[in-house]
């Protein structure tokens, strides 16, 4: 039996979460167009028949601009040390630049094995992908270099193999069907998050966040058990709260009708969601909102 921990870093919208999910066989973090969709680290775990390999998701390296973004930048380059590998995952589609010599300057201070991964290879043409795996080569030392695409699964059980065969042998770090540490208001939050990420557009996705305010669970009927949740939408401007409330509500009751979908199907129960829009001015300087959300200061 293998055991150990693999760390997924890169820039932003590179397809770390996208990743971690078809890993652990679960959407554990949410996805989508935008850039910076992950803030804080995600921890997934897939159990195989000869290892237990323990994924780490981890914020885009970018440059930031909040108190928010330096925590994030921060839990990514923490989460590159005390770990087994590190898997580099780079957007395949887009010509490498400063960002993504930065990136690798970042990683080399780390002291685990390095995996490059070449995503988004089912939108590159296949000519192409030879000379950009030779090209990449002369980027670092790398342990590996896997093209592979995290949107369709290609290449994705090579990948598996490799990790499983450069770990350690250990016993399992968890129990066999653990699946992550993120705690359910945690999650339920993010499946939230993920709706207004994907039905607002303009400066709404990155001013926004989503905290849980009461997560209840109501005894089981015959109709099933029933989750309760009441979140708060967080915006920066007062001028923002009716663009995501939308006229007539239109817009909270879609986020809230796609919210509620996901959620029923991870929690596997009815789910009665209240959404509220509140103005917090700068809430991605405030330290207990950050804390809320996961993103620990620096020195801790």
């Amino acid at each position: 039996m293998k055991s150990g921990f693999v760390s997924l870093v890169g820039r932003p919208n590179a397809g770390k979460s996208t990743l971690l999910n078809r890993l652990v066989g679960e959407k554990l973090a949410i996805v989508s167009d935008k850039p910076q969709t992950t803030r804080t680290r995600i921890l997934g775990v897939r159990t195989y028949r000869d290892a237990q390999v323990v994924f780490l998701d981890t914020p885009g390296i970018h440059r930031p601009l909040h108190r928010m973004n330096v925590r994030m930048v921060d839990t990514a380059v923490r989460a590159m040390h005390g770990v087994n590998l590190v898997g580099l995952v780079v957007d395949a589609t887009e010509p490498p630049g400063k960002g993504d010599a930065f990136v690798l300057e970042l990683v080399r201070t780390s002291s685990a094995p390095v995996l490059l991964l070449l995503n988004k290879v089912d939108l590159v043409r296949k000519p192409r992908l030879l000379p950009m795996i030779d090209r990449s080569r002369t980027l670092g030392a790398f342990v590996e270099i896997i093209p592979l695409s995290a949107a369709t699964g290609e290449n994705v059980d090579r990948l598996e193999r490799v990790i499983i065969d450069r770990l350690p042998e250990g016993e399992p770090l968890y129990p066999a069907d653990y699946l992550t540490d993120q705690p359910e208001r945690v999650l339920a939050a993010e499946m939230v998050r993920e709706q207004v990420l994907g039905l607002t557009r303009a400066e709404i996705p990155f001013a926004s966040a989503v905290v849980i305010d009461r997560f209840e669970e109501a005894a089981a009927s015959r109709s099933g058990s029933l989750l309760k949740i009441y979140a708060s939408i967080l915006v920066d401007r007062e001028s923002q709260k009716p663009i995501v409330v939308g006229k007539g509500g239109e817009m909270i009751k879609q986020i809230g009708t796609a919210a509620r979908r996901e959620l029923e199907r991870f929690f596997a129960a009815r789910v009665f969601l209240d959404l509220r829009v509140r103005v917090k001015e700068a809430w991605r300087e405030d330290d207990r909102i950050l804390a809320e959300l996961g993103l620990a200061p620096r020195d801790t």
